[in-house]
C-alpha cells in the first residue's frame, strides 16, 4: 500500500520554528517531484512548496518564500519541511504529496500534478 505519512506538527509560538517530516512507504518516490500543501480552517487547500526528484530545485509560494525550506533524503524515502519565522497565519493542516507522473515540479498544473497525498499534520502557531 502506497502511503505518505506526515509528522512533526504541533504548537509553536510566532517567530519560532518547526520541522515536518513526510515518510513514504509502499514504493520509492526517488524519481518523483514531491511537495507540501496546507489548509487553514475555513479556507481552501493551498500550495506551500515543492522539490524536484533530486532535491536540486525547490519552488515556494510567496507567503512562505524565504522562511520555509524543503529537502529530501531519497535513500530514506523521506521529505522534510523546515518552517522558520512562523506566523499565526501559518496555522493549518499540512499535507505532503507526490507527483507519480513527473520528476520535475509542474508549475501551472492543478495541484502541481500531485496525485498521492498524506493525511496531514496540524500546525498551530500562537501569537
Amino acid at each position: 500500500q502506497v502511503q505518505l505519512v506526515e509528522s512533526g506538527g504541533g504548537l509553536a509560538q510566532a517567530g519560532g520554528s518547526l520541522t515536518l517530516s513526510c515518510a513514504a512507504s509502499g514504493r520509492s518516490f526517488s524519481t518523483n517531484a514531491m511537495g507540501w500543501f496546507r489548509q487553514a480552517p475555513g479556507k481552501e487547500r493551498e500550495y506551500v512548496g515543492a522539490i524536484n526528484w533530486s532535491g536540486g530545485y525547490t519552488y515556494f509560494a510567496d507567503p512562505v518564500n524565504g522562511r520555509f525550506t524543503i529537502w529530501r533524503d531519497n535513500a530514506k524515502n523521506m521529505m522534510y519541511l523546515q518552517m522558520n519565522s512562523l506566523k499565526p497565519e501559518d496555522t493549518a493542516v499540512y499535507y505532503c504529496a507526490a507527483d507519480t507522473q513527473s520528476s520535475s515540479i509542474r508549475v501551472g498544473v492543478a495541484d502541481y500534478g500531485m496525485d498521492v497525498w498524506g493525511k496531514g499534520t496540524l500546525v498551530t502557531v500562537s501569537s
